[in-house]
């Protein structure tokens, strides 16, 4: 029979968990990652800011190219996605002065293209340290959601067998998953810090990190936690059992 302390311990851990988890997932799947904020964006019926924008949604649209839209039009940048809010009132439909955030999808050549030592200057160099930054920054979180999934497979295998034992694998498996997510967050504010030096954002224009940056970077103290009851509840289990086991045959 499972003692009560161990049997706590693995259900708060089960549930640290899956707050992680939805975080993590939430996190992914978001576009708040870095925030823009322009007090005085313009006004997209001009020519030229609308030959601006058909810069930021074509295909070929460059780093600073994406990144000069951001900064005037309120933008925000995720892991997967860039947006930027402006006022539509071209359009018979849209009221004049209505705000409306256009969204645009980094396809996966985006996601492994070299950066360069000068944002759209190509003949510039390719700049490693930013490029592999972007590239951790992307696949690291995926890392870290598979692993804390397999753990909570390996989880059920546990419950299945009524035996402690494989918690220690589960335990491993977000310790591992934190040190990714970890690693995301400072390949993220890395990437940031190292293109702000290349490509400064104009006066006035504020950044910040956002609300999908803050769950990541929650999600991986959870992980840590969680993988710190599931060793201990497994190991001071085992233990215990050893000693009774021994006890007994004495």
């Amino acid at each position: 029979m499972m003692d009560n302390r161990f049997a706590t311990a693995l259900v708060i851990a089960c549930v640290l968990s899956l707050i992680s988890t939805i975080y993590m997932a939430a996190s992914i799947g978001t576009d708040f990652w870095y925030e823009y904020r322009n007090p005085s964006p313009p006004e997209n019926n001009s020519e030229p800011n609308k030959a601006s924008w058909e810069e930021f949604i074509s295909e070929d649209a460059d780093e600073k190219t994406y990144m000069d839209a951001l900064f005037q039009w309120n933008g925000t940048i995720g892991l997967w996605r860039r947006c930027i809010t402006m006022t539509e009132n071209s359009y018979w439909y849209n009221s004049p002065g209505e705000t409306v955030t256009k969204c645009i999808s980094f396809s996966l050549s985006d996601q492994f293209m070299e950066k360069y030592q000068e944002p759209g200057n190509h003949n510039s160099g390719s700049d490693l340290n930013r490029t592999y930054l972007w590239r951790f920054q992307f696949l690291l979180p995926f890392v870290s959601l598979g692993l804390m999934c397999f753990g909570a497979l390996i989880g059920l295998c546990a419950c299945a067998c009524r035996s402690l034992y494989p918690a220690i694998a589960t335990g491993v498996l977000h310790l591992l998953a934190g040190l990714c997510t970890l690693g995301s967050v400072c390949c993220y504010v890395a990437g940031i810090e190292l293109l702000h030096q290349k490509l400064p954002p104009p006066e006035g224009v504020q950044g910040q990190y956002g609300w999908s940056f803050c769950l990541a970077c929650v999600s991986a103290p959870l992980q840590f936690m969680a993988a710190a009851l599931f060793i201990w509840a497994a190991r001071t289990n085992r233990k215990e059992f050893t000693l009774l086991k021994a006890y007994r045959v004495a």
